[in-house]
């Protein structure tokens, strides 16, 4: 199994999202440097589920995603990057820290499309853009808009609606552990449901 770097955040990461990251700490801008000559350059992204994102001491999740860098602007104090979640990985064991955080991992099995999840799909779709209205209305500072638009790619807007739905990062790895498109439309449209009530 292939060791990764591994950038653990306090946000879940998933496929067919992008990543914003300012990086400024000197262990990330090693881990930069050591993966941009690789095609691609790629990175996993765990949850911290306790601790913080700053200086080590936290406890990660044992599911993350690999993120692609596609942008870098290295001009100013901090270099600013834009990722691209990729695929699931599993964290199997954790390395040592220094000179930043890596993982032995192994990729996850994608889920499959079938077509008779299309229903399930849009009555998913229908209930986060409600609720993401809903949420705006009430005034919370949301990351996406209720009009963001999907992927045209089934399986792939699948995933964007559970990174999108207005849901705490638990609940959000949750759906990342799915084993099949089928529940993670399920429990998008359960979880959502669930928060509508904090927005009425």
């Amino acid at each position: 199994m292939p060791e990764m770097p591994m950038f653990p955040l306090g946000s879940v990461l998933f496929p067919h999202m992008p990543l914003p990251l300012r990086v400024f700490e000197p262990r990330y801008l090693a881990l930069l440097a050591d993966i941009l000559g690789d095609e691609p350059a790629e990175f996993g992204v765990p949850l911290i589920e306790r601790g913080s994102e700053v200086g080590g001491g936290d406890v990660r999740a044992g599911i993350g995603v690999v993120a692609r860098v596609t942008q870098l602007d290295s001009a100013g104090e901090a270099v600013l990057m834009i990722a691209q979640g990729d695929r699931r990985i599993r964290i199997e064991s954790w390395l040592d820290d220094a000179p930043y955080p890596r993982a032995v991992v192994e990729d996850l099995p994608e889920p499959a499309w079938k077509d008779e999840l299309a229903p399930l799909l849009e009555h998913a779709d229908r209930v986060v853009r409600r609720v993401l209205r809903l949420a705006d209305q009430a005034g919370e500072e949301l990351r996406w808009p209720a009009d963001v638009g999907l992927d045209a790619d089934p399986a792939a807007a699948a995933w964007q609606l559970a990174a999108i739905a207005p849901l705490g990062p638990l609940d959000q790895l949750d759906l990342l552990r799915s084993e099949t498109v089928g529940r993670l439309l399920a429990r998008t449209i359960e979880l959502t449901e669930d928060a509508e009530v904090l927005f009425t």
